[in-house]
């Protein structure tokens, strides 16, 4: 086997690594929900969010600590990429595996039964706080900007705060399936349920950097531009597990944890990133994180707009977000960032 037909196949080993820790994960997170008496929407959109947006999240964190031009924009690519690919093809991947799964008939129905209220909430904040974060970039003075840092904080505080008050428990409102570790328990032991929930984000951290660093060698061996790989490559590995947890979620018609894990991310991404980016560099964004940003605003715009209109949420709203990738690629190639 070639050099690059093995990183090739190391890549494709290590999606399979994140693909058992989202089954563990999303299996685990449910009963851990159940335990602390919390909704379907505190779950999807706050503790599985959150668990899942961690190994993009440090790469920012990670390329700031060692310093330099070069990680700084690294840095940077990475928080503005992270919601863009969310609102984009985590959306459009969701789309797909509701209708796939409804036309192989693991699905009754290609209607999404989720809480518009919940997924509108969640899209609410993201459209307010990113626009804002964005919006800092063109403040002059870096005090303002760190102000707006602070403001976001105190925002998402709010934010998980609401989720955690609201709604009655998971149990009450979905089909609990068996914890995976313990299948013979009715009711498992929240010390079983935390090893899964814990081994299931150790998969999803081995194997987004497993694939990260094998797409790395990819993209040398083919000579892509390494600018390339940290604008669009990266940030599509390292949201690979909430696309990956939103799929497996749909496929058990648990359509309100699938889309709130992504637009849960989606509020995640544009708070607790952007303030470690706002107070670690001058926060001036150019033409293409510009055009990623206003990408991921149109899209989380649109679909806002069809549930408050309709009241609900349908597979074919959500696939906006590919003809939006699209147009964001066109952008990026067009100002330069090409392979060579």
């Amino acid at each position: 086997m070639s050099p690059l037909g093995l990183e090739i196949a190391l890549a494709a080993g290590a999606l399979l690594v994140i693909l058992a820790g989202c089954e563990l994960f999303t299996n685990a997170i449910e009963w851990f929900g159940a335990k602390l008496n919390l909704s379907t929407g505190a779950c999807g959109s706050v503790l599985a969010a959150v668990g899942t947006a961690l190994p993009e999240t440090l790469v920012p964190i990670v390329a700031f600590i060692k310093g330099g031009e070069d990680a700084q924009a690294i840095g940077t690519g990475a928080i503005l990429g992270a919601p863009f690919m969310l609102a984009t093809l985590a959306f459009t991947v969701t789309a797909v595996g509701v209708l796939a799964y409804t036309r192989s008939g693991r699905r009754d129905s290609a209607d999404m039964a989720v809480d518009a209220r919940v997924l509108s909430h969640d899209l609410g904040y993201f459209l307010v706080v990113y626009l804002v974060a964005v919006g800092a970039s063109f403040l002059p003075m870096r005090e303002a900007k760190w102000g707006v840092g602070v403001a976001l904080l105190l925002v998402y505080a709010y934010y998980v705060w609401i989720h955690f008050k609201a709604g009655t428990s998971i149990a009450e409102e979905v089909e609990m399936a068996p914890l995976r570790i313990q299948p013979n328990a009715h009711v498992p032991r929240l010390r079983f349920v935390s090893l899964q929930l814990l081994m299931g984000l150790a998969c999803i951290f081995v194997g987004a950097h497993m694939f990260v660093g094998h797409l790395e060698v990819v993209a040398q061996v083919a000579g892509v531009s390494p600018l390339v790989l940290s604008i669009i490559i990266t940030p599509i590995a390292t949201e690979l597990p909430e696309k990956f947890n939103s799929v497996l979620w749909v496929r058990d018609s648990k359509d309100t944890l699938a889309t709130g894990n992504i637009t849960g991310a989606m509020v995640f991404q544009s708070t607790i990133p952007v303030t470690v980016g706002i107070f670690a560099t001058p926060w001036v964004l150019d033409t293409v994180g510009l055009a990623s940003a206003a990408i991921a605003l149109l899209s989380g715009t649109l679909v806002y707009i069809y549930m408050r209109t309709q009241g609900k949420l349908s597979p074919w709203a959500l696939l906006v977000g590919l003809p939006l990738y699209v147009a964001f690629l066109f952008v990026a190639f067009s100002n330069g960032i090409a392979p060579h």
